[in-house]
């Protein structure tokens, strides 16, 4: 069985201003045989976390791989909704916070 590859998300924001870098660094990851996005110290998003994440999964999907998005923060999770796309990115909530 292969064992999940973690790539946590080395920054503790994804906004407009690193969004680039952060979507290069997942782009190059994704390349390299990554499936699996630990959120986890993502504590500041704003719109520009979505685009990154559809961005990366489209690449996904383009390279025939499917990715996985782990401890999504609650902001995060709040502005998939907003956009609508939530379940397009299958997003999973962190692991302590209720989900509704």
């Amino acid at each position: 069985m292969e064992s999940e590859l973690l790539m946590p998300v080395s920054v503790d924001s994804l906004t407009f201003a690193n969004a680039r870098q952060t979507l290069q660094t997942g782009l190059d990851a994704i390349r390299a045989g990554q499936h699996t996005f630990d959120l986890a110290n993502v504590a500041h998003a704003d719109s520009s976390s979505i685009a990154v994440m559809l961005a990366w999964q489209r690449a996904a999907k383009t390279a025939f791989r499917e990715i996985r998005f782990l401890n999504t923060p609650e902001n995060i999770l709040s502005l998939a909704a907003l956009y609508g796309v939530t379940d397009l990115l299958e997003l999973e909530p962190r692991a302590n916070t209720p989900t509704e």
